[in-house]
């Protein structure tokens, strides 16, 4: 196989991805080390917005702690922050737990009351990276679908169709608007389902 085609077709293996790992519900982890606590809390999310909302509140929340460092995956993107701990010491390890457990779509944040004693680049590595893994050992793991939204109009006549197919493929709908005799809908599905709703 040339270098083109295996370029393709590693990309056509990522498009074709259906389903994710990541966590059901918010994890915490502890490391201490000199009399430094290292708070750890893993929590799964979906936006852009959501990683926000949660990084101001955990900021608001432990206002008084030396650093507040994170790190995420969401898709193909992907973030990680040292919030003034010396670069690569901290966000870096949090981030290589997230892909040592192969998780998306997850945030982890560890917050670090200072002790007092310096730990060095080294100790704060071991120290970020078990913080996160601490957190993650007390989290429950799943698999979960991609899904994608996708807009539908039809006639009021397919009406009953398009709901067998809603409930047929685990579809949420989002938003539905009337217009004379047809229907929109926006559903939010599993993207091995989306083409079911070619109507």
């Amino acid at each position: 196989m040339s270098k083109k085609s295996s370029t393709f077709a590693v990309a056509m293996e990522k498009e074709a991805k259906t389903s994710y790992l990541t966590i059901d519900a918010k994890a915490e982890g502890l490391y201490k080390d000199k009399g430094s606590r290292f708070l750890a809390f893993a929590e799964p999310v979906c936006s852009d917005e959501a990683i926000r909302e949660r990084l101001a509140y955990y900021r608001k929340e432990y206002h008084d702690a030396r650093h507040v460092c994170f790190a995420y995956k969401l898709g193909e993107i992907s973030r990680s922050s040292d919030d003034g701990e010396p670069s690569g010491t901290a966000g870096k390890p949090i981030m290589g737990r997230i892909e040592a457990a192969g998780l998306d779509r997850i945030l982890i944040v560890v917050v670090r009351y200072f002790g007092g004693i310096l730990l060095g680049t080294g100790g704060l590595v071991v120290a970020y990276r078990e913080a996160s893994a601490d957190a993650l050992a007390h989290a429950h793991i799943i698999e979960k679908e991609v899904t994608v939204n996708r807009t539908v109009r039809f006639s009021a006549e397919r009406l009953h169709e398009v709901m067998a197919l809603i409930k047929e493929t685990d579809a949420r709908i989002l938003t539905q608007t009337w217009d004379g005799a047809d229907c929109e809908m926006t559903l939010e599905l599993p993207l091995s389902n989306q083409t079911k709703f070619n109507i």
